[in-house]
């Protein structure tokens, strides 16, 4: 399918240096980009799979149309993800209620909980009974689930999950699909690929490190939980994930879990609409991966990728020409499309 036109400024015609800009700068200023102000939200402790207490945040407009239930990537919470924080508002100033949430092991979900991440095993439940609570408390249907990186892996979890809908107040008509920024999708691929890079190793240090921060912080809030000697040796991303949370779910390694939790091969078996939006020059995944997404895709019409020359690693700042193309009011190509595209189901 035809997607609309994406063009960066000129000086970010290459993923890293759009991947850095998100990261460095645009981190900084994003508030100055958009005219949409803060939903007045509410704090909601929502119960997820396992019976796990999730916080998220809750925003219902007058007249809401529909409701985006959405969450972050690897590492942060919701005081600091800016980037969730930009779907908030334009979403609900286009008249979706909006939930967002600081999934497991993370923010304030990680204090109610010591219950470690799945990367979408149990997060898919999640999001199913987030939108069974948020629909009792007046949040309409349709959901939408979404998220970028990580957190769009965990929304294709979700949409997966939606198919199976057992036991909870909801039709299975409620659930409208998702719709996901650079999702993570194959993670041994991708590991593999980023270590390899000079510029990737430095990232994959970055994000163990904050990975680190997060166990020590969960430690702090339920010391009997986490073993502190499993924490110091957990110095990557792999390592995280071997010493902290694959005996907890079963696995003998961390590469029999990535093969599980990865949405990969999954995309197959959706059958609600789904939106992939990924970038061919994102430098956090491997290349070779495009090629079986684009075959899923073919494979599956209720799945819709767009699929870009450029974009970086959940980045689509537009450039002004972009923007006039497309009637957009600022630089946020990518929420601008997913917000357009959900739309769309509603005409």
């Amino acid at each position: 399918m035809q997607h609309p036109d994406y063009t960066p400024p000129w000086g970010l015609k290459n993923g890293l240096a759009m991947t850095l800009y998100i990261a460095l700068k645009a981190s900084k200023n994003w508030e100055r980009t958009i005219s949409e102000p803060e939903p007045p939200y509410q704090p909601k402790i929502f119960t997820g799979g396992q019976s796990v207490p999730i916080f998220g945040l809750v925003a219902i407009p007058k007249n809401a149309k529909g409701t985006i239930v959405g969450t972050y990537g690897i590492t942060g919470d919701l005081d600091n993800q800016w980037f969730l924080k930009i779907l908030g508002r334009k979403a609900y100033a286009k008249g979706f209620a909006v939930i967002l949430f600081d999934w497991r092991a993370h923010g304030k979900t990680a204090q109610l909980s010591p219950t470690l991440t799945s990367d979408g095993l149990y997060e898919g439940e999640d999001f199913v009974k987030i939108a069974a609570s948020a629909k009792a408390m007046g949040c309409p249907v349709p959901f939408w689930f979404t998220g970028f990186s990580l957190g769009g892996q965990l929304a294709l979890w979700g949409v997966k999950a939606a198919q199976q809908i057992n036991g909870e107040k909801l039709a299975e008509s409620d659930i409208a699909g998702g719709a996901v920024i650079c999702p993570n999708l194959d993670s041994n691929r991708s590991l593999s690929y980023l270590v390899k890079d000079r510029w990737g190793r430095y990232i994959e240090k970055a994000i163990a490190r904050t990975l680190k921060e997060l166990a020590w912080e969960i430690n702090s809030y339920h010391p009997e939980a986490i073993d502190p000697e499993a924490i110091k040796r957990a110095n990557s991303i792999k390592g995280f994930d071997r010493e902290l949370v694959i005996k907890r779910l079963g696995f003998d390694s961390v590469e029999t879990y990535y093969q599980a939790s990865s949405p990969l091969p999954i995309l197959p078996q959706l059958s609600k609409p789904t939106l992939i939006i990924y970038a061919a020059d994102d430098p956090l995944f491997d290349p070779s991966i495009i090629p079986d997404l684009e075959t899923a895709a073919g494979k599956n019409e209720t799945l819709d990728l767009w699929l870009t020359q450029y974009g970086g690693h959940v980045g689509y700042i537009s450039s002004y020409s972009c923007q006039r193309q497309n009637g957009d009011s600022d630089c946020w190509w990518a929420w601008n499309r997913i917000l357009d595209w959900c739309d769309g189901f509603l005409q």
